[in-house]
């Protein structure tokens, strides 16, 4: 299998060093970018061609006493139409809630060991793994009124948010989730895409891109339009493209 590609915001450079090293130890990473500060992650993370997969992130940042920029930086990634899996590296057990609702893949706490790197990498690549053939099939569990109820991802067309409730618009009808749309991203992987900070599509059901008063808009199923955020315009439009044929696309 591909190694994974790695980006590690830490500013301990201790830490840091040995996370490197405990990754490598591993066997599934290849190319790990280790940065100091937010604003070097970001720029790590805005070169595509890097292609990081994961990031591992410090939630505090030791020369900024009480900051929580690593936290803030980990839930902006979900502002991104593919962002890469989180995991949250740090030497406090207080943030596993914010972890929780971020939709982390793993919280691993200092002092890291090779053995817990190696389950963090097993499970990172298991995301990666499709679905063995005759396995039982993986569904989404909403809620109507008092009563769940069990759908097929198939047929998932979009997940909302409004006023901090989470709505899955699904063939069968649309119906309450209990995760946040960054958990239900890091949990469906490339199944959705992120395309407005209320909404992911899947991209599966897109049926058409069109503009409304200057705004771009996804046609997804029969009768769904939602709306994508001008920074996203165009890293979406470019993913609902690939692998088709049909009209000249800017090289």
């Amino acid at each position: 299998m591909k190694p994974l590609s790695a980006l590690i915001i830490e500013d301990e450079w201790p830490a840091r060093n040995y996370l490197v090293e405990l990754l490598r130890d591993t066997g599934s990473f290849g190319d790990i970018a280790a940065v100091t500060s937010v604003e070097d992650a970001r720029e790590v993370i805005e070169r595509p061609e890097l292609g990081i997969e994961v990031a591992f992130i410090d939630v505090r940042l030791v020369d900024r006493p009480g900051d929580r920029s690593g936290l803030d930086f980990a839930r902006s990634l979900a502002d991104l139409a593919s962002p890469p899996a989180v995991v949250l590296a740090t030497a406090s057990a207080q943030y596993a809630l914010d972890g929780f609702e971020l939709g982390v893949v793993d919280y691993l706490l200092k002092p890291f060991t090779l053995d817990r790197i190696t389950t963090c990498a097993a499970r990172l690549l298991e995301r990666r793994r499709p679905p063995p053939q005759g396995a039982a099939r993986r569904r989404l569990v909403a809620r109507k009124s008092n009563s769940l109820v069990f759908l097929d991802l198939d047929g998932m067309l979009a997940f909302q948010t409004v006023d901090r409730l989470t709505y899955v618009h699904h063939v069968d009808g649309v119906f309450s989730m209990d995760l946040s749309l960054n958990a239900l991203g890091a949990a469906l992987g490339s199944r959705v895409l992120r395309v407005h900070r209320n909404w992911l599509i899947a991209p599966a059901h897109a049926q058409g891109l069109s503009r409304l008063a200057g705004e771009l808009i996804v046609e997804v199923g029969p009768t769904l339009r939602v709306p994508v955020s001008r920074d996203r315009a165009r890293e979406v439009r470019q993913q609902l493209l690939e692998n088709t044929v049909g009209i000249r696309q800017p090289g």
